[in-house]
């Protein structure tokens, strides 16, 4: 069985950008390859190319690279 998770936890790069204060979405894929530990997309919706992360991971994640 696959994982679950808690679908009000899930956040889009926007929300992820967001929470870790940067300006832009698209800055999200570029901390997903500068920072290998940094969580990955928990879902990947191939046909519209949405990712959505746990939010409490990207939380987690951040305060701990503080």
């Amino acid at each position: 069985m696959g994982r679950r998770v808690d679908v009000d936890d899930l956040v889009d790069a926007q929300g992820v950008a967001s929470l870790l204060g940067l300006a832009h979405r698209n800055s999200v894929y570029t901390y997903l390859r500068r920072y290998p530990d940094m969580p990955r997309p928990v879902i990947h919706f191939p046909n519209t190319h949405t990712r959505l992360w746990l939010r409490s991971e990207i939380i987690a994640w951040d305060e701990q690279a503080r």
